[in-house]
């Protein structure tokens, strides 16, 4: 097995740990992550017409991604906390979908990726459309959240095929 194969949050006893990233530079990092939601048409023009009952259902999830991504190493065990300088959260209405598709960009300069802090910043934006909708609409779904690309740090750039 390559050390890129290689899990690192166990150590040679297979016994689960923070991964020591002290010895690593402090370099600009930035990882963008994408997420959908499904939901009833209906749902959807509660959202885009400002009817819903909790009030502006993309703007809360918007804040509420944000502080995700800030707060990711208190609900990932083994994260570190960053001091992130950046995060970004854009909606978009997919009429077709139906739903709203997320994206996350999260920055910060330091010793260690950003990849979590964005997919955590998804997801939490997609359950806060969810929860403040739920009233309407229970079979919502969360589809294809994943990291899109990832950039900086000894591993360099990575950009998802599809």
């Amino acid at each position: 097995m390559s050390s890129a194969d290689t899990l690192t949050h166990f150590d040679a006893a297979g016994q689960a740990h923070m991964v020591d990233v002290g010895a690593k530079a402090d370099t600009a990092r930035v990882a963008v992550a994408a997420g959908s939601i499904r939901m009833l048409p209906a749902t959807l023009a509660h959202i885009t017409q400002g009817t819903a009952k909790k009030g502006d259902v993309l703007g809360i999830a918007r804040i509420a991604a944000i502080m995700a991504a800030k707060r990711t190493s208190d609900l990932i065990p083994l994260c570190h906390p960053l001091a992130l300088t950046r995060v970004a959260v854009d909606f978009e209405v997919d009429d077709a979908l139906p739903g709203v598709h997320c994206r996350a960009q999260v920055e910060t300069y330091g010793k260690t990726g950003v990849e979590m802090e964005a997919l955590t910043a998804v997801q939490v934006g997609l359950l806060t459309i969810y929860d403040m909708c739920k009233a309407v609409d229970r079979g919502m779904l969360m589809t294809n959240v994943r990291v899109l690309e990832k950039h900086g740090g000894k591993s360099g750039d990575w950009v998802a095929a599809v």
